[in-house]
């Protein structure tokens, strides 16, 4: 009897970059020699925002979350040797999309391919930015016609790119149960191809080829069988949508297709081994089920709740993967869970639920509606409440973080300060000096004249990637292309939807919740205040907010008066409002790296302004010396993944508070 054909395995990623366009190369190249079949490019914070390295929004992120894309040259030099003709290239882009494809189109022309030979996706969604990651720029509608001219202008030139992948990725780790993961990304999905539809670039012969090359970019979290049959009605609700909505009647282009990074905002950094097994998991929810199989898998590495992974974490990773697709028979059957009573009747739990959510987002007048109004913001900071709450309740168990903790000491951690990879801080200022010779090598008056064409283009209505793909060409940079959309599409703000979270944890006599209640209005009294002022901020360009917003819902709970401006603000602005609030604490929330330089800068203003008895606690993925350091140079306190009780760092907040004020009477001169 002759063995089972086996299924072609997805193509497996290695989400990477970081200090150097050059160091990200080597890191790829290596990749592909350890048998990645695909590459996944990390941009920085300052390249997905639109500012070049040497804006002062950027100072302590170049680098540190991915590579640095300033201009043609880095492009260049991130893709050296490796022939894009031949490579199947993701690129988790959103503000700038439409820029970093014009620099890559380039390169690939450089090489001598054409953009009709490339494969690869520019993640392109904009909308999760706005309810969870942060990398904004442009307001909504701005932002959607920008998606739509990569989507036209990729369907005419690139047929084998994906223009669009719609991310849900973030939602999850914002705090969206599954049915929220499921409605809110269709919505999306349903919002792009409207504007397409509406926009007339696209005729309705090639409309269908553009349903055909939308993808989605999912989360997978630990609980596999319910993400599992999470998959499964992604893709019924979406055949179903393309063929009532659009009337696709091709089903290859109704098919849902989708890649999939599992969940590491769920990685703990206590007991880090035990990610691995989680990671494992994860990703068998969305490669066992052969109807709902992901075609893209990319996996985090085990100590990401400590920082930067270093090459043999990804390549850990990766042989994760590599097992099993090449060890295992599970590429040899079909679907295993087709006709499972079980399966069928969560699958249409969450469909039904999804549904229903979808038509509340209508009632609301559509998904930018949605988001322009805070609806959406509001019910995730609300669900991701209900999840921590239950997580610090023991109700949701998390292995060695509220069970289990008694542990042995792991070999993988001995030595913390070489257990993840370290950005030089050297590296900024080099990324600084490089950016300023290649504005210095250009010709300029090509570059200015390219500027003002894309600027004349803006006021227009027409595609943008023609006049983009000239500014490549002429040597403009990242931050001059996005400042002259800045000047004319305006800047945007998201809602935080902290005001309209409701309570997540009651505070019943004797509850932790309740005795820190107290605590605050017994320090709020013995300061002869109302109530105590905590100020939220988060510096620089991380936007991350998920733990910032948590907090200051928490904090609000427990009886303060809390001053959240959202994300994206300068070290002078957080100073600025903590002496115009006259706050009682400064709680600062980074979670890209750069504490060691944004921190600092916070405790001097503060200090040079009169605020230097003004307590200051930071919070985000800091490596034990970092926070060392941070409390020798005045930090009051720490706060890291393994601190997981919200309502417990609001207590120790208080303590800050009291120390400060000398409100303890061992803490009183005699």
């Amino acid at each position: 009897m002759s063995a089972p054909a086996r299924d072609r395995p997805w193509l497996m990623r290695t989400y990477a970059g970081h200090s150097t366009a050059e160091a990200t190369n080597a890191l790829y190249l290596r990749g592909l020699a350890r048998g990645q079949t695909g590459l996944s490019v990390a941009f920085d914070l300052p390249t997905q925002t639109g500012y070049d390295p040497d804006h002062p929004l950027a100072r302590g992120e170049v680098g540190r979350v991915g590579v640095p894309v300033s201009h043609l040259g880095d492009m260049r030099r991130l893709f050296d040797s490796i022939p894009l003709e031949r490579t199947n290239t993701s690129m988790t882009i959103n503000a700038t999309a439409l820029w970093m494809f014009a620099l890559y189109q380039v390169v690939a022309e450089e090489q001598g391919a054409s953009p009709g030979a490339l494969r690869g996706t520019t993640q392109n969604d904009i909308v999760k930015e706005y309810l969870s990651r942060g990398t904004y720029v442009f307001p909504p509608g701005p932002s959607l016609r920008l998606t739509t001219d990569l989507i036209a202008y990729t369907v005419r030139h690139a047929p084998r790119w994906n223009p669009v992948n719609i991310c849900s990725y973030h939602l999850q780790e914002a705090g969206a149960t599954p049915v929220q993961e499921i409605a809110y990304a269709l919505s999306t999905a349903v919002a792009v191809l409207d504007a397409v539809r509406a926009g007339g670039q696209v005729s309705e012969e090639d409309f269908g080829e553009v349903v055909g090359r939308v993808s989605f970019f999912v989360n997978a979290g630990v609980r596999f069988v319910e993400e599992m049959c999470k998959m499964r009605a992604f893709t019924r609700l979406w055949d179903r949508i393309t063929r009532e909505r659009y009337g696709i009647e091709d089903p290859g282009r109704r098919r849902f297709r989708y890649g999939v990074q599992v969940n590491s905002l769920g990685l703990t950094e206590a007991q880090p081994e035990n990610n691995v097994q989680r990671i494992v998991l994860e990703m068998l929810a969305v490669t066992l089920s052969k109807g709902a199989r992901a075609r893209a898998v990319q996996l985090p590495a085990w100590n990401e709740a400590l920082g930067l992974p270093r090459p043999w974490d990804q390549q850990w990773s990766l042989r994760v993967q590599q097992v099993l697709a090449d060890e295992s028979d599970l590429l040899e059957y079909p679907d295993l869970f087709d006709g499972s009573p079980v399966v069928e009747a969560k699958v249409a739990e969450l469909a039904e639920g999804a549904c229903a959510e979808m038509e509340r987002i209508e009632e609301r007048g559509g998904l930018l509606a949605a988001v322009e109004s805070g609806y959406l913001k509001a019910r995730l900071v609300a669900s991701h409440a209900r999840r921590r709450a239950a997580v610090e309740s023991g109700e949701a168990k998390v292995v060695g973080v509220n069970c289990h903790e008694a542990t042995e000491p792991s070999p993988l951690t001995a030595d913390l300060d070489t257990a993840v990879l370290t950005v030089d801080p050297a590296t900024e200022a080099g990324v600084v000096s490089a950016l300023a010779a290649w504005r210095a090598g250009r010709d300029e008056p090509r570059a200015r004249e390219a500027l003002a064409r894309l600027a004349r283009a803006a006021e227009g209505s027409g595609n943008l990637m023609d006049v983009s793909l000239e500014c490549a060409r002429a040597g403009v940079t990242t931050g001059e292309w996005a400042g002259a959309l800045r000047a004319v599409f305006g800047e945007f703000r998201a809602p935080t939807g902290v005001a309209g979270a409701p309570v997540a944890e009651a505070a019943p006599e004797g509850s932790p919740l309740a005795a820190v209640r107290a605590k605050v209005a017994e320090t709020a009294a013995g300061l002869g205040v109302g109530r105590l002022r905590l100020l939220v901020g988060k510096p620089g360009l991380d936007g991350h907010s998920n733990g910032a917003e948590q907090i200051a819902v928490r904090a609000r709970d427990a009886g303060f008066e809390v001053v959240y401006q959202g994300i994206r603000l300068t070290p002078e602005q957080i100073v600025a409002a903590a002496l115009a609030e006259d706050v009682h604490c400064v709680g600062l929330s980074i979670l890209s790296g750069s504490h060691t330089a944004l921190v600092p800068d916070v405790l001097r203003r503060l200090r040079d302004a009169g605020g230097g008895d003004i307590p200051v606690v930071v919070g985000g993925i800091i490596p034990a010396a970092d926070a060392a350091a941070l409390r020798a140079a005045g930090v009051a306190a720490v706060f890291t993944p393994k601190d997981f009780g919200i309502t417990e760092i609001i207590g120790r907040i208080v303590d800050e508070i009291r120390r400060a004020a000398k409100l303890d009477p061992q803490e009183v001169p005699a």
